[in-house]
């Protein structure tokens, strides 16, 4: 794989970024392109691990910052290669990962490659597999084998917030419920049990059920709990003896991973219910110096982060951490993926500014 040129502007990298398809387990090529962009640059000390590869400054500054964007998207649906197109009189990039996030990793790219002299040390990584379970993480990975390349004292993921600066984030926890029956055929259904629709008690708790809105560190965060699959039934003419629904709790920061999972217990008091994946959320942690003074330079005003992203995981090293970058977040995943080319630009410079000046 040829080296990216990180002398287009941040648009123009993008749309090389989006053409190159990085679906989760399909980074390498992307990850090599990155690789070999950035490992020769003098003012950085690069590491690959895997498809995540990290490059950072050794200037003896006061402090460490970390900048953090992931390579991989979901699963392309028709809308690869990007084109551009003109919304309300300005350009927009459509395309797969033009939001979720190429975009945020083109500015990162870009502002590697010329900020040798920038007023923190830099670490920047660019990492694989975030779009999937949280176990195939790069971030996850790195934190296990090379814990000291998370050292800082604050760190910003470059994912979509409308160039806005989204604080923290909820916390993720998938569970599934099962019910069981006794297969039968459905003429003589009443020889049989019908585990689907056992399933009815489920589903109807989770329609009633009303979401927080919990406010931490004077954001407000939304939670939502909900039926997010449901599989069951072996033929047209079979009463089923097997359901399963998979159940998704998006919860606020201020509870720990065990009140999540107590309260979704709660609520569906009498199934059981096994964990399948869980990721705690993390504060907002804007209190931190060097948060105020990104807020300053970046010139904007906080929101909660209602999806779970990696601020979770630098939180969780003691690393305060917020979302900013380029894109609307309710376009992401969705097949419509398009990012203003303003918006680009003025992360750019939000960074740039912050970083230099």
């Amino acid at each position: 794989m040829r080296a990216l040129d990180l002398s287009l502007s941040s648009a123009e990298l993008t749309r090389v970024l989006c053409d190159i398809p990085s679906v989760s387990g399909e980074e390498t090529p992307l990850a090599d392109a990155i690789h070999e962009s950035v490992r020769s640059l003098p003012h950085l000390e690069v590491v690959r691990e895997g498809d995540t590869i990290v490059a950072r400054t050794h200037l003896g500054r006061a402090h460490r910052v970390v900048i953090a964007g992931h390579i991989d998207t979901v699963p392309i649906n028709g809308n690869v290669p990007t084109r551009d197109i003109v919304e309300n009189g300005e350009r927009v990039i459509w395309g797969r990962g033009t939001v979720d996030m190429k975009a945020g990793v083109a500015v990162q790219l870009r502002l590697a490659e010329q900020l040798t002299e920038p007023r923190s040390d830099i670490t920047w990584m660019w990492y694989d597999h975030e779009e999937v379970a949280a176990e195939l993480n790069g971030l996850n990975r790195l934190s296990r084998t090379r814990p000291d390349l998370f050292e800082a004292d604050f760190a910003v993921l470059g994912e979509p917030s409308n160039g806005q600066v989204e604080g923290g984030c909820n916390g993720n926890l998938r569970l599934v419920v099962r019910t069981e029956g006794v297969r039968a055929h459905s003429a003589r259904a009443w020889v049989g049990e019908n585990a689907i629709h056992k399933a009815a008690p489920i589903l109807s708790r989770l329609a009633e059920y009303r979401p927080h809105t919990i406010t931490v560190d004077g954001l407000d965060y939304r939670e939502g709990l909900n039926a997010v699959r449901i599989g069951g039934g072996i033929a047209g003419n079979v009463i089923p003896d097997a359901c399963e629904v998979e159940i998704n709790y998006r919860f606020a920061p201020s509870r720990t991973m065990e009140d999540a999972e107590r309260h979704v217990r709660d609520v569906l008091a009498g199934f059981p219910l096994e964990v399948v994946d869980r990721a705690p959320g993390a504060r907002p942690g804007l209190d931190a110096p060097l948060a105020q003074e990104f807020l300053a330079a970046v010139g904007a005003e906080p929101r909660p982060k209602y999806g779970w992203t990696d601020v979770a995981r630098f939180s969780e090293m003691g690393v305060p951490a917020v979302n900013y970058g380029p894109g609307d977040p309710h376009l992401a995943h969705h097949d419509d993926e398009r990012v203003p080319v303003a918006q680009i630009d003025a992360v750019e410079r939000g960074l740039r500014a912050w970083l230099t000046e």
